[in-house]
C-alpha cells in the first residue's frame, strides 16, 4: 500500500510541476519588438536550399579547404546576425538538396547577396533555391545557446 501511495504522490508532484511549466508566460513586448515579432510571435525569413552544383571537385585536399572556407563564411554570417540556421542534410533526397540556410531577412534579394558570399556557391559546388518562409521570431535566440553546448566548431 505504501508503494501505491508513494507512486501516486510522485505522480501528483510531477504532474503539478508539468502544469506549471506549460502555463502561458507573460507577453514580453520589449523582446517581441527587438525580434521583429508580429502579434503571433512570428516573422518572415528566407530559406535558401543548397543544391548539388554543376562543379565537381575531385581533389580531396582542395574540397576540404573549400568546405573549411564554406563553414567559416557561415560563422561570419551568423555573427553578423544574417543567418540563424545552417546545416547539411544527412541523407540523399530527390531534390538534390545538400543543406539549408535560414536567413534573417524577408528580402529574397538580400538573402541571395548573402548566399553568393559562400565560397562553395562561388565555386559552383553548390547551387541554390530561395524560398520565403514564416517562422518564430525567437529563432535567432538559439544561436547563443548553441555555443554553450558545442565542444568543437567544425
Amino acid at each position: 500500500m505504501k508503494k501505491i501511495i508513494l507512486s501516486a504522490s510522485i505522480f501528483a508532484t510531477a504532474f503539478s510541476f508539468a502544469q506549471k511549466k506549460i502555463e502561458k508566460l507573460e507577453f514580453n513586448e520589449k523582446l517581441a519588438t527587438e525580434l521583429g515579432a508580429d502579434k503571433y510571435g512570428m516573422k518572415p525569413y528566407v530559406i535558401v536550399m543548397l543544391t548539388t552544383g554543376t562543379t565537381k571537385i575531385e581533389d580531396k585536399t582542395k574540397m576540404a579547404e573549400l568546405m573549411k572556407e564554406h563553414l567559416a563564411n557561415i560563422g561570419k554570417l551568423a555573427k553578423e546576425g544574417k543567418v540563424v540556421v545552417a546545416g547539411p542534410f544527412t541523407s540523399d533526397n530527390k531534390q538534390n538538396f545538400e543543406g539549408m540556410f535560414i536567413f534573417n531577412t524577408k528580402s529574397k534579394e538580400e538573402a541571395e547577396s548573402w548566399v553568393k558570399t559562400d565560397p562553395a556557391v562561388k565555386a559552383g559546388v553548390f547551387g541554390y533555391e530561395i524560398l520565403p518562409w514564416y517562422g518564430s521570431a525567437a529563432l535567432p535566440l538559439y544561436l547563443k545557446h548553441h555555443e554553450e553546448i558545442a565542444k568543437e566548431n567544425p
